[in-house]
Parts: C-alpha cells; sequence; structure tokens
C-alpha cells in the first residue's frame, strides 16, 4: 500500500500496590514507577533483588519469615493478599509486561515483545492462583496479543521498507495467527468471565483485526501474482482480500474514527486494484480464475518472539545487596532439583510440541473450520451489502424509469443523426452518379468547368462526422448492452425483499448429506476436546511443578541421598505423564476418522462451495449493478450532449448539402442546353 494505516492497540492497566512489609522508600519507588523506559528499569530492579531476597530468607507461602503481601486485581479491583514473597514478584513482573504494553501501544510502536517475555516469564515460573488477572489463561492470552501487536509493527515497518509482496504476505498472516490464537482464548467462557466488561471490547477488536490483516496478507499475494504475471490468480487474491475486509468493515462498527479511516483507505487500495485486475482480465488477459481453495494457503512467518527475562542479570539488577546475608547450599540442592523438574517438562513439552504440530498442519490442509463447515446460515438473510442497497432504492422508486427515460432520450437523438447523414451522403452519392451520366452522354466533349466547390467541402465534413458518428455508435451501443445488463438487477433491487431473497441461490441437502455433516462436526468437536483436555494437563504439569518446594527436605538430606530423593519426587508427575500419553496416542485414531469423515465430505463441500460462490457471485453482481446506475446516467448524460451537438451541426451539413447538390445539378442542366 502506499501509505501504512495505523490500528489501536490493547494495552494493560498496572496493578496497585497495598501492604507489603518492605523498606517504605524502596517499596515506593518500586511500585510509582513513570509511564517510560525508566520505570521498566526500576521494576526489573526491583524484582532481581527481590528475587536475591527470597533466595536467602525464608518468606514464602507457610515459611517462617513470610509477610502479608496486598495488591489489587486488575479486573475487580478487590484487593489480594498473600503471604509469599513470590507474590510480590509476580505482580511487580506483570506490572513490567503491563508497562511495555503500554509504552508499545504509543506512537513509538516498540517494546511488545518485552512485554511478551515479561508475561512468559510469569506464567512459566510462578503459580496461577494469586489473582485472577495472572492465570494462565489470562496470561497465555496475554502473550499472543502482545506477539501479535509486535508483529503488527514489524509489519508496518516492512511495508514502508517496501519488502518483497511475498514477506509482506506472510507477515500478515502471522499477525492473523497470533490474532487467532488470542480470539480462542477470548471466546473461552472461563476466559470471558475472568475478563469482565472488557471482554467484548478486546475480542471485537481483535476479530476485526484478523479479517483485516488477512485482507492486507491477501492484498500481497495478489501483489506476487501480479509480479509473476499470474493474472487469473491476482483477480482471485484481491476479491478475497475484498471479501475479508468487507468483514472487517462489519466488525468495526463502533470503533474510532481512527479505524474506520484506515478502513476506508484500505478499501480504496484493495477496491482499486481488484477493479483494475478484474477489468484487465476480462479484457485483456483472459486467464481463468482459480478457486482461493485451490491455491497454496499463506503460510505465517513468526519474525518476533517474546524476549527472555532474566531476574538476576547483573546489568539489570545491579549489585546483590543481600549477598552477605546466608550462604546458598540449600537453594544450590534446589536448583538441582528445579532443573530436574526442568528437563521433565521440556521432554513433555517436546512431545505435545510435536503432535501439536502435526495436529495444526493437519487442520490447515484440511481447511475445515468447525463453525463454517456448512455455513447455511448465512442463507436465511440477505447480506447487510445488500439490505444497504436495497434501502436505497426503496426511497429512490423513479432509479429504474429515469434510466430508462434517459437511454431512450439519447437513441432518440442518435437516431436523427444518423437519417440526417445518411441523407447527406445519399444526395453526395445521387450527385456523383448524375455527374458520370453527364460524362458519359458528353463523351470526348470538354469537361464540365467543375463542380460547385460547396459540394467537395460538404462531403469532407459529412465524412468527419460520419467517422465520429460510427465512433460514438460502439459507445452507445456499450452503454445500452451495460444498461440491458444491469437494468433487471435494478429493478429486482427495488422490488420486495421476498424476490430479493429467492434471486439468491441456496444449498440442497439429502438427508445423507446431513448427516455426513453432522458426523463431521462431531469429529471436530471430538478434535477440540482433545485439544483442551491437552492445554489442561499441560497447565495442570506446569502448575505442579511451581508449586513443588522440597527446599525443607533437602536441609535433612545428606548429599549422597539427593539422586534417590530426586528420584522418589518426581514419581508425582507419573500419573499426569500417563494422561498426557493417552492423550497423544490418541490424536492418530481421531485424525483417521476425520480423514474418512473429510472423504465423505467432499462431494458435500463441493456443492456447497459451488452454491456459496454462486450466491457471493450473485451478490457481488446485483451490489455492482447498483453502483452502476449513477456511472450509467452520467454516460447517458454526455451521449445525449455529444448527440445533440452533433444533430445541431448534421442538419447544417444537411442544407448546404441539399444547396450544392441542387447547383450542381443546374450547372449539368446548363452543359446539356448548350
Amino acid at each position: 500500500m502506499e501509505a501504512v494505516p495505523r490500528m489501536p492497540m490493547i494495552w494493560l492497566d498496572l496493578k496497585e500496590a497495598g501492604e507489603f512489609a518492605f523498606n517504605a522508600a524502596v517499596k515506593k519507588s518500586a511500585v510509582s514507577v513513570p509511564r517510560d523506559f525508566e520505570g521498566c528499569s526500576t521494576l526489573r530492579k526491583y524484582l532481581g533483588q527481590l528475587h536475591f531476597l527470597q533466595s536467602r530468607i525464608p518468606m514464602g507461602s507457610g515459611q517462617d519469615a513470610a509477610v502479608p503481601v496486598t495488591w489489587t486485581e486488575i479486573f475487580s479491583g478487590k484487593a489480594v493478599t498473600h503471604e509469599d514473597i513470590k507474590y510480590e514478584q509476580a505482580c511487580v513482573l506483570y506490572n513490567l509486561g503491563a508497562l511495555h504494553s503500554m509504552l508499545g501501544a504509543m506512537d513509538k510502536r516498540v517494546s511488545e515483545e518485552c512485554a511478551a517475555g515479561a508475561f512468559t516469564y510469569l506464567r512459566d515460573h510462578f503459580p496461577h492462583s494469586y489473582s485472577v488477572d495472572m492465570s494462565h489463561q489470562i496470561l497465555s492470552l496475554n502473550i499472543n496479543l502482545m506477539l501479535g501487536q509486535a508483529q503488527e509493527c514489524l509489519l508496518e515497518k516492512s511495508m514502508l521498507d517496501n519488502r518483497k509482496s511475498f514477506l509482506v504476505a506472510r507477515i500478515s498472516a502471522q499477525v492473523v495467527d497470533y490474532y487467532k490464537e488470542a480470539c480462542r482464548a477470548l471466546e473461552n467462557s472461563e476466559t470471558a468471565s475472568l475478563l469482565g466488561k472488557i471482554q467484548k471490547d478486546w475480542k471485537k477488536l481483535v476479530q476485526m483485526k484478523i479479517y483485516y490483516f488477512a485482507a492486507v496478507a491477501h492484498l500481497h499475494m495478489g501483489k506476487q501474482a501480479e509480479e509473476q504475471q499470474k493474472f487469473g490468480e491476482r483477480v482471485i487474491y484481491f476479491q478475497s482480500a475484498l471479501d475479508k475486509l468487507n468483514e472487517a468493515i462489519k466488525l468495526a462498527k463502533g470503533q474510532p474514527e481512527t479505524v474506520q479511516e484506515a478502513l476506508r483507505f484500505t478499501m480504496d487500495v484493495i477496491g482499486g486494484k481488484y477493479n483494475s485486475a478484474k477489468k484487465d482480465n476480462d479484457f485483456i488477459y483472459h486467464e481463468a480464475v482459480p478457486a482461493l481453495d485451490t491455491l497454496q494457503s499463506v503460510k505465517g512467518a513468526p519474525l518476533v518472539k517474546a524476549l527472555p527475562v532474566n531476574p538476576t542479570d547483573p546489568a539489570v539488577t545491579g549489585p546483590d545487596i543481600f549477598a552477605k546475608l546466608v550462604p546458598m547450599a540449600a537453594h544450590e540442592a534446589s536448583s538441582l532439583y528445579s532443573e530436574e523438574k526442568a528437563k521433565l517438562l521440556r521432554d513433555v513439552m517436546a512431545k505435545i510440541e510435536a503432535k501439536n504440530e502435526v495436529l495444526d498442519q493437519f487442520m490447515d490442509s484440511m481447511q475445515l473450520d468447525p463453525e463454517t463447515v456448512d455455513n447455511l446460515d448465512m442463507y436465511n438473510h440477505i447480506p447487510p451489502v445488500l439490505m444497504e442497497k436495497c434501502a436505497a432504492l426503496s426511497v429512490r422508486p423513479d432509479t429504474v424509469r429515469n434510466l430508462v427515460q434517459s437511454m431512450q432520450v439519447l437513441s432518440g437523438v442518435f437516431t436523427d443523426v444518423e437519417a440526417s447523414l445518411k441523407e447527406i451522403r445519399d444526395l453526395l452519392e445521387e450527385d456523383e452518379a448524375q455527374e458520370r451520366k453527364l460524362q458519359e452522354l458528353l463523351g470526348r466533349v470538354p469537361p464540365a468547368p467543375g463542380s460547385p466547390p460547396g459540394l467537395a467541402e460538404v462531403s469532407k465534413e459529412c465524412s468527419k462526422y460520419l467517422e465520429l458518428h460510427e465512433k460514438a455508435s460502439f459507445t452507445n451501443t456499450e452503454l445500452h448492452r451495460a444498461m440491458n445488463l444491469h437494468l433487471g438487477n435494478l429493478r429486482l433491487l427495488g422490488g420486495p425483499l421476498e424476490q430479493v431473497r429467492a434471486a439468491l441461490p441456496t444449498p440442497t441437502l439429502s438427508e445423507d448429506d446431513k448427516q455426513v455433516l453432522q458426523n463431521l462436526k462431531r469429529i471436530l468437536a471430538k478434535v477440540q476436546e482433545m485439544r483442551d483436555q491437552r492445554m489442561s494437563l499441560e497447565q495442570q504439569l506446569r502448575e505442579m511443578i511451581q508449586k513443588d518446594d522440597i527446599t525443607t527436605s533437602l536441609v535433612t538430606t545428606d548429599r549422597s541421598e539427593m539422586k534417590k530423593l530426586f528420584e522418589e519426587q518426581l514419581k508425582k508427575y507419573d500419573q499426569l505423564k500417563v494422561y498426557l500419553e493417552q492423550n497423544l496416542a490418541a490424536q492418530e485414531n481421531v485424525l483417521k476418522a476425520l480423514t474418512d469423515a473429510n472423504v465423505k465430505y467432499a462431494a458435500v463441500r463441493k456443492a456447497l462451495a459451488e452454491v456459496e460462490h454462486k450466491w457471493n457471485t450473485t451478490v457481488q453482481t446485483l451490489v455492482a449493478s447498483y453502483e452502476a446506475y449513477e456511472d450509467l446516467m452520467k454516460k447517458s448524460q454526455e451521449g445525449k450532449d455529444f448527440y445533440t451537438d452533433l444533430e445541431g451541426k448534421a442538419a447544417k451539413l444537411l442544407e448546404r448539402a441539399r444547396a450544392a447538390c441542387q447547383a450542381s445539378e443546374a450547372q449539368r442542366q446548363q452543359l446539356l442546353e448548350r
């Protein structure tokens, strides 16, 4: 695009601190930070020093030196208290992510990856039960929002730098992938109940962005097709971009004017590209336009990542102010056990991620969306874009009549001009014939002194007017053809809504077809159930690992017995691992069942796709007819103006032709009377 319209970004509020028996000056500087990068630096330093403190003094939950720590929960505004220094660390880490999100939403459009890193570390290293705003679901949502917004910033820069169309398309597709993950979290009933009233606003914005950036991705795929001179592909990509942008516009209702301006700008770009590409292909290239699902899908390119957080990095935290307090022997052993837990988690996650990758690739190849596998509900309603045109014509009942009358007037003037020019041509041809007869009669008699001078000028002007008329005649014919093409559609749009609905194609499914659809939906639901269970088991494992602190046992255990103690303690994870293995093993059978169901669904899918294509084509044709009305009226008026002028000139020329022919005839009579 010639410029890069910007979409608003979501940022998170900072938590407010309450009671914590710590040095007042330190506490104040750490919880009342400025909203800038200096504030981020202060939070990182405080986080690191808290980590050094809790590794030496038993201030964790249930430990001897634990004191109450109070922070306000973001969504409810309620004060939440835990006697656990890790709660203080978790809240500071949350505020670090929130502050980065706030800075990222500003004009500089940076810092989103830092926010994602803070929330990732919080999710993976702290309990999720402290407060609602730090639950696993909310943190995962925040991470995907921040990664999506970071990728969105990268997309802006890529377009400003005029990067290759295919790369821009892949970057935009990855924005869509991140926001889809965020949207799935927002649609989760448990997450929605946690978020409260902001869930709807976030969901609406994210859904709109999904369609908007999908449109941007297909716009650049169309531009790549244009560069490769694949003109049929160019049309379908631009058409898909237009469809997705229209969906984004529907979802943007109630969004601020900046969003509306961005959408209007993008509509100008994509609409212009589509109209130009379609016209060129219809009249010049004549390439077949493939179905979109026959083309390779745009695979996202994740070029951003959650920047890792290291709370003990001396470059960030500064010197350890508690370095001389106590020896670290017990905590060294605890660190070794933590590494064993981390290894267990890595092994399990490697299996989960491998299966998830297979599942994602399989589902992408199937291109099956549980929400729209049949899409039958759309046929029960007239689409809003068509309702808008019907409403507009209902208050302009004379639309068709005005167009017909205008074209009739044009036809009348056209006919008058044609008659005048034909009469002039006939007069000239008759004069020429009489001249030949005279020469034959006179034989070798000296030739006549010449035709009257006006006759040659008349002939020359007649030729010029005939040429103009012939060129305009083609345009006039095309104008009438276009009118006839759109007239029926305009009558339909101006008529009863029942007739409009009846004109839109609808699918007809047999009972067997319906059974195939139900079976496919059932298996797709099974796939989702498998996904949900897998996520739940993973979350349980992470929470169990987070809460697993054996420091007390390590104090009373001899170093030579540490390995045995680790093995015994790690057995507590065996049952969860079994459940996960069963879930992962079930995937092969579920996907086989889905493959079989999809094979049976192929014919139904093809039929539904054909009907949907016809439905979309019909809608687009009706909308095009409405939008063509003003253009037809304008061109009709231009035609009338042209032919009215030509009619006046032709009438004057006819009078001159008659006079010149009469003079020529009189001259011949004089020669015959000699």
